[in-house]
């Protein structure tokens, strides 16, 4: 029998300050510099589920909702929202906040996958997560889906590498 863990053992936060550097000539947030906070904040999350080395499967995809600018707060939420035998979603929301009027908004939402690895890197088998809160399962039920078209986006990225591969030669 595989081990439970609750999803909210797995909830992991990180705000900073966004400055100058870290934005491009519109002042808002550089979209390169958030997608590699929400890899590093998701592997946290996915490592306090597996206990062990994590790898980056997928990325679903980072929608963009609302411009993060200089001078706000960003506040990336990362939790493991399902998980299958050897791999497990992590869910992270990005919310911006004006720290001069304290207005808050979502600011970007991105699902990711990841697997544990054993010292061989094989994948090994993870803990089964458990959603308590509404959002916690509605998260988790609706991730059979998400599942789904990942893996129909898989095979057709397989396509289009094996074309690019043979294109041209």
């Amino acid at each position: 029998m595989r081990e439970k863990k609750f999803m909210k053992d797995t909830l992991s936060v990180k705000t900073s300050h966004v400055f100058p550097p870290d934005t491009n000539h519109h002042g808002t947030l550089f979209g390169g510099k958030l997608m590699a906070d929400i890899d590093n904040i998701a592997s946290i999350s996915a490592t306090k589920l597996a206990r062990k080395p994590v790898v980056t499967a997928s990325t679903d995809s980072v929608d963009f909702l609302k411009p993060i600018r200089v001078g706000d707060a960003v506040t990336l939420e990362a939790m493991v929202s399902y998980t299958g035998t050897t791999s497990m979603e992590v869910f992270v929301k990005v919310s911006s906040e004006n720290l001069m009027t304290g207005e808050k908004e979502v600011a970007a939402i991105s699902f990711l996958t990841f697997v544990a690895l054993d010292q061989s890197g094989r994948s090994v088998v993870i803990p089964e997560v458990i959603p308590e809160t509404e959002e916690e399962k509605w998260l988790n039920q609706t991730a059979i889906s998400r599942a789904e078209h990942r893996k129909e986006r898989k095979k057709y990225s397989k396509e289009l590498a094996a074309f690019f591969s043979s294109a041209g030669k």
